[in-house]
């Protein structure tokens, strides 16, 4: 019986195991959770294939590996969960904390997230998956490219919000 670290009064398999283990987040802010969860338990596979997949290879995995192992993570608080209107996008607005060698740490931060509807990027049963749009990996898009979560956009129209 584990606790979640992303609500410590459920149980992982009860909240964030099932997302863990394949399972796609219904939402962003689940997606969100999820990846707190995710560096608390050192699951750098899950974090790097929730990232956008154009992302995805420029990661530095070997920073979010010694981060998260280097670091003991104390809670999470959302402050808010806001779905965009085109019901593709969305914002999360969180507080991160966790301690480390240097001391203790309060992380604010409003993440974005895109649900896909390309179906390469759909599970076997045809279900979107939300990704996290990370703004610190460039993509080498220019603004009327083609936005690379496959939604059939120009890029500054779509993610290039968040991605630039």
């Amino acid at each position: 019986m584990i606790p979640c670290p992303c609500t410590p009064s459920r149980l992982l398999a009860q909240c964030c195991g099932p997302y863990h283990a394949g399972t796609p987040a219904p939402d962003a802010e689940r997606l969100m959770r999820s990846r707190y969860s995710a560096y608390a338990l050192g699951l750098i596979d899950y974090l790097v294939a929730t990232t956008l997949p154009a992302q995805q290879a420029k990661l530095d995995r070997a920073g979010i590996a010694a981060w998260s192992a280097q670091s003991t993570w104390l809670g999470l608080e959302v402050l808010r969960h806001t779905p965009l209107a085109d019901g593709r996008h969305a914002q999360v607005a969180f507080i991160a904390r966790w301690s480390d060698t240097a001391g203790q740490h309060n992380h604010q931060e409003l993440s974005a997230f895109v649900r896909t509807k390309d179906t390469q990027d759909n599970d076997a049963q045809g279900t979107a998956h939300w990704y996290f749009l990370d703004p610190t990996v460039k993509l080498g898009t220019s603004r009327n490219d083609s936005c690379p979560c496959g939604l059939g956009l120009k890029f500054k129209k779509c993610c290039g919000q968040w991605i630039s």
